[in-house]
C-alpha cells in the first residue's frame, strides 16, 4: 500500500485558502452591489481564489502531493466559491434563479453522492468536471463586475458562455453517475468476498 504525502502541503493550504475566500467574496459582493469599484474587487477577489484551483492541482502533481483530503475538498471549495457566486448573483437580480437552482442541485449532488462513495473509495474530477468548473469561471467571471454595466457585445458574450457553462455543467453529471455505480458495485462485490 502507497503512503500518502502530509495533508500539510502547499497543494491544500491552496484548497484552504480557497474555502477562506469564500466569505470574504460573498460580502464584497454583496454589501457594495451597485459600486463599480466594489464589483471590480469582488470580481478579483473571485478571480484569484478560482486561479488557486489550477495552482493547487499543478503543485499537486509535479511535486506528487495528491492527497484524499485534496481530491474531495479541492472539489468542496470550487463548489462552495462558484456556488456562492451564482446565488450572489441571483440575490442581486443578475442571474434568473433556475440557471442557480439547476447549477446548485447539480453541484451538491454530485458532491454528496462523492462524499457518500467514500466508503467504496474515491471519485477523483474527471475531465468533464473540470471542463465545466473553467466554464462556469469564465461566465462568472464576465457577469460578476456587473451585466448592466456592460456594452451589449459583452453582455451578449457572457450569456452565451453562461449558457454552455450550464449545459456542460448538466451533461457532465452521467459521467459521475456512471462511475459512482461502477464504484458501488465493485465495493459489495469486494464485501461479498469477505
Amino acid at each position: 500500500m502507497n503512503e500518502q504525502p502530509s495533508r500539510l502541503n502547499a497543494a491544500n493550504a491552496l484548497t484552504v485558502l480557497r474555502l477562506v475566500l469564500v466569505p470574504v467574496f460573498a460580502w464584497m459582493l454583496l454589501s457594495h452591489p451597485a459600486e463599480l469599484w466594489w464589483r471590480l474587487a469582488s470580481t478579483a477577489v473571485f478571480g484569484i481564489a478560482i486561479l488557486t484551483d489550477a495552482v493547487d492541482g499543478r503543485i499537486a502533481r509535479k511535486y506528487n502531493l495528491i492527497t484524499d483530503f485534496g481530491k474531495l475538498w479541492d472539489s468542496i471549495a470550487d463548489k462552495a466559491l462558484t456556488g456562492m457566486a451564482f446565488v450572489g448573483l441571483s440575490i442581486l437580480g443578475e442571474l434568473p434563479w433556475w440557471i442557480t437552482a439547476l447549477v446548485l442541485v447539480r453541484e451538491w449532488g454530485i458532491t454528496w453522492m462523492r462524499v457518500a462513495m467514500l466508503k467504496y473509495g474515491v471519485m477523483a474530477a474527471n475531465a468533464g468536471g473540470k471542463l465545466k468548473t473553467v466554464l462556469q469561471s469564465v461566465a462568472l467571471l464576465l457577469f460578476l463586475p456587473g451585466l448592466p454595466l456592460m456594452p451589449g457585445w459583452l453582455q451578449w458574450l457572457a450569456w452565451a458562455v453562461m449558457a454552455a457553462a450550464v449545459l456542460v455543467t448538466a451533461v457532465t453529471a452521467v459521467p459521475y453517475i456512471r462511475e459512482a455505480v461502477a464504484l458501488r458495485r465493485a465495493g459489495l462485490a469486494e464485501q461479498e468476498k469477505r
